[in-house]
């Protein structure tokens, strides 16, 4: 293949070229760019036959906030199933387009061409990908030596109020500087990948109905299905790990980008909540942004890790003030370790005894009538905790339900203690206020893990609460 001398602008360039043009002429100014991918999109239909891909890219005369690029093409994969934030782009004969007040990059199938490099990391100066209309120029192996070198000390300047952590977030689209823990395919048309950043996702009101948790009981997670245990014993055992839920298309043109233990950040993220859990979304607008080992962002949210596992009260949930979570229920044995759930369910040990601090989001009964149980009149309850890092399912029965009720109260008390305990409203005489959304209040409550079948001892790991007492509100 042989070569051409073309001549090359940077992005600054390229702009004033179109401003001076103006909307009647800018189709007509040919441009040919080298620049670094800074956000990749989605490939989305246009009305036509066409498929549109979206970037934005950055260079040394133009970099605080980067310009559009719009591909457009017939073939949905071309560039998308190669491209990663991150990488170099050689853009040949694209138009500088007017849009929204702004100036795009517009590349035409039928006169542009396009050529992709690897980033800062790489050697040589190959393109890994190409157009049909590609020809190298004599002049490539010097404009992509440039670009590695200047990329290596650039900062790309974030606004940090645009990715909030995992503890700042709220319904809606925001962005997300996070840890790639694990990626896999959920079903034929959706991936699913867990994220963390350290720190603890808010706690949301619980809007199911509690008589509903015999047939329909609240899930332990968002995910179909239940990770092994070899896989969660990977994950860190502080802060929310959150589920995000994406396009195919995407993840698995984003695998080098979106594997396992890579920090990525991720650009109009649409965060939700479903059975009081948080997760996030990969909407037509979301995209993934370069993301350099040295990013700011991505520092300080190790730092915080490193600093919150340093202290005493690293394991305290950061919506649980102490000690008012205290008030709710009392431990006597103050030699039991303090554990977060994703701790108890990691722990290396199978039987062992935790001090956790929880939410009670459902419970089963959840009538007071029925405890103790009328047939034999013992306890026998079945409760569903939640802390930032996981729910489990654990059992008060038998002798630790006369401790967690303190004997055996009338109805009217034993409501009072249910209500408080999943944060129900009471009406007249004590009674439920029904189908209203409940706030649980953090309470301590000492877990015992154990096994039923001697010869599975993890597959029937089975939790029960112990030590704790329920303290009437004063």
């Amino acid at each position: 293949m042989g070569t051409w001398n073309m001549r090359f602008s940077g992005l600054h360039e390229a702009r004033q070229h179109g401003l001076v043009a103006g909307p009647k002429y800018s189709r007509k100014v040919g441009a040919n760019v080298f620049a670094v991918i800074v956000e990749l999109g989605l490939s989305k239909r246009t009305k036509g036959t066409d498929y549109c891909l979206s970037l934005r890219v950055i260079d040394h005369t133009y970099n605080h906030s980067g310009m559009a690029v719009n591909i457009f093409t017939t073939n949905p994969i071309l560039l998308h199933h190669h491209a990663a934030p991150g990488d170099i782009i050689r853009l040949t004969q694209v138009t500088v387009d007017p849009f929204k007040d702004d100036l795009n990059l517009v590349f035409h199938k039928q006169i542009s061409s396009f050529a992709l490099y690897k980033g800062k990391d790489a050697n040589n100066f190959h393109p890994y990908q190409f157009s049909s209309k590609f020809i190298p120029g004599a002049e490539d192996q010097r404009f992509i030596a440039h670009l590695r070198r200047w990329l290596v000390s650039f900062q790309f300047r974030e606004d940090p109020s645009k990715f909030p952590m995992i503890r700042e977030i709220k319904d809606g689209f925001f962005g997300l500087a996070c840890k790639i823990l694990h990626c896999w395919e959920v079903t034929e048309d959706k991936w699913g990948f867990y994220v963390w950043d350290s720190t603890d996702a808010p706690p949301n009101t619980i809007s199911s109905k509690l008589e509903d948790e015999i047939n329909s009981p609240l899930p332990l997670t968002l995910a179909p299905l239940s990770l092994p245990r070899e896989l969660l014993c990977t994950f860190p055992d502080v802060g929310t790990i959150l589920l995000i839920i994406a396009d195919p298309a995407l993840v698995k043109s984003q695998l080098d980008v979106l594997n396992s233990g890579k920090w990525v950040k991720i650009v109009n993220l649409h965060f939700e909540v479903h059975a009081g859990l948080w997760c996030g979304i990969f909407m037509p607008q979301t995209r993934l942004r370069y993301t350099p080992n040295e990013d700011s962002l991505i520092i300080k949210r190790q730092r915080l890790y490193k600093e919150r596992m340093f202290l005493q009260s690293g394991r305290v949930p950061f919506s649980c003030s102490l000690p008012n979570s205290l008030s709710v229920t009392e431990n006597t044995d103050e030699s039991v370790r303090p554990m977060t759930l994703m701790g108890i369910l990691t722990d290396s040990k199978v039987t062992a005894k935790y001090r956790c601090l929880v939410r009670v989001v459902a419970a089963m009964p959840c009538q007071a009538e029925m405890l103790p149980c009328p047939d034999d009149g013992i306890y026998k309850l079945l409760l569903t905790l939640e802390d930032p890092t996981a729910r489990i399912r654990a059992h008060v029965f038998e002798k630790d339900g006369e401790t967690f009720f303190d004997g055996y109260p009338s109805t009217d008390v034993l409501t009072r203690k249910l209500n408080r305990l999943l944060g129900l409203a009471e009406g007249d005489g004590n009674m439920r206020v029904q189908d209203t959304p409940r706030n649980p209040p953090w309470l301590s409550v000492c877990i015992k893990a154990f096994y039923k079948v001697k010869t599975d001892p993890w597959g029937t790991r089975t939790y029960r609460i112990f030590d704790t007492k329920i303290v009437e509100e004063a």
